[in-house]
């Protein structure tokens, strides 16, 4: 169980955030409350699913499309908070059996990997009926994401069959194999620095040329997935391998505790900054550091803790990324130069250190999505509300 604290801390944030002296840490359990009163705008009642976004507008907060990746998301953090004795205003029984009478959606092996992930934290005793419907042991040969060696998707795939076995232990053996050749995918994608790159570079011509550049998202998600393995077959090289990578991006760490968009895994170096999404401060990095603390032991409660004061105003703008009358958490702060994410990932090809937009460049995108308040409930739901 990791150190977080449920209450506020008065830990000071840098002194050229603005505002920072009067900035405290959010509490943990406000935060898992807000995540509750966002969510229930962006449920589909008719469909049973969540919506892919709700927008700000002259017109108020308006839904946008739907999304089974991101449904799948919020049902994990819901379970995972419901899991703590608290209730929610969601069926999340109901409608994750609406949700399982149509699996079509399903395109990859990542969207596989999700959908394992789900049955095993909310209905462990489907889990045969799963791997018999989707031929699991060909999953891999199967999906062009796979046979790309997509980073982000392996480490789904990974963390389903780890969460299989650990809910279901008598399965460890039978999914042994099929997660060492997962596992050993993912890890080509690291490079040297002990960042992942986007995908296999050696693929193609444009997997050569993309592939070394990793996002956010391809450092935690095999963070959290080799932690699980990790733990799943008691194995000494995925825990030091997540470890490697979860020192990495502490150390890069901005210094008001944002977590950068994207790393270059061959040369080490940011490749760039911004946009800095509060999804990952509030759930992605939380959920797979503190994965990381259950596997190796190591604390990264600092680490955590400083993202989270991002949020209510210890960042670029000192603005309040928090709406509290209606629970959403807005987007982002992005750079309005679309091309300074293009200019700094040639940056760093040549070896030099990302730019830093100007404050005046920066802006915040008013919209929320049902998976970033998942992520924060899945990553800390066991503290209750």
């Amino acid at each position: 169980m990791p150190a977080i604290s449920t209450v506020n801390s008065n830990t000071a944030v840098p002194s050229n955030s603005p505002g920072a002296s009067t900035i405290k840490t959010p509490d943990i359990c406000e935060l898992n409350r807000l995540a509750v009163q966002g969510l229930v705008p962006m449920f589909l009642p008719e469909k049973q699913v969540f919506s892919f976004r709700i927008v700000k507008t002259g017109q108020g907060m308006v839904n946008e499309g739907v999304s089974p990746r991101y449904t799948i998301m919020t049902l994990l953090g819901l379970r995972e908070l419901e899991r703590s004795g608290a209730r929610t205003p969601f069926d999340v029984n109901g409608i994750y059996a609406s949700f399982m009478k149509d699996t079509s959606w399903i395109e990859g092996a990542g969207d596989l990997g999700l959908l394992i992930w789900m049955v095993a934290k909310l209905a462990p005793e489907q889990l045969d009926g799963v791997f018999q419907k989707y031929n699991l042991e060909t999953a891999l040969d199967r999906y062009t994401d796979a046979r790309e060696a997509r980073t982000m998707e392996l480490a789904w795939f990974l963390t389903g069959l780890a969460h299989a076995g650990l809910a279901v232990p008598d399965k460890l053996a039978s999914l042994r194999g099929l997660a060492e050749k997962t596992y050993n995918l993912l890890k080509q994608n690291r490079g040297q620095s002990g960042y992942f790159g986007h995908l296999n570079s050696s693929k193609s011509l444009a997997s050569f040329l993309r592939g070394h550049v990793g996002s956010f998202a391809d450092q935690v998600y095999p963070i959290y997935g080799m932690s699980k393995y990790a733990m799943a077959y008691q194995l000494e090289e995925p825990a030091k391998l997540a470890l490697d990578c979860a020192n990495n991006i502490c150390r890069a760490q901005g210094e008001l505790g944002q977590w950068w968009w994207l790393y270059n895994s061959r040369s080490g170096q940011l490749a760039s900054k911004y946009n800095v999404y509060s999804v990952h401060q509030q759930g992605m990095a939380p959920m797979a550091l503190i994965a990381a603390e259950e596997a190796t032991g190591q604390s990264f409660q600092e680490a955590i803790y400083k993202g989270l004061r991002w949020l209510p105003g210890a960042n670029e703008l000192g603005v309040d990324m928090r709406d509290l009358s209606q629970g959403f958490i807005w987007r982002c702060i992005y750079s309005q130069q679309k091309s300074s994410k293009y200019l700094n990932v040639l940056r760093s090809i040549l070896g030099l250190p990302a730019g830093t937009p100007p404050a005046s460049d920066l802006k915040v995108l008013y919209e929320d999505r049902c998976y970033e308040l998942g992520w924060l409930l899945y990553a800390f739901g066991r503290f209750g509300v």
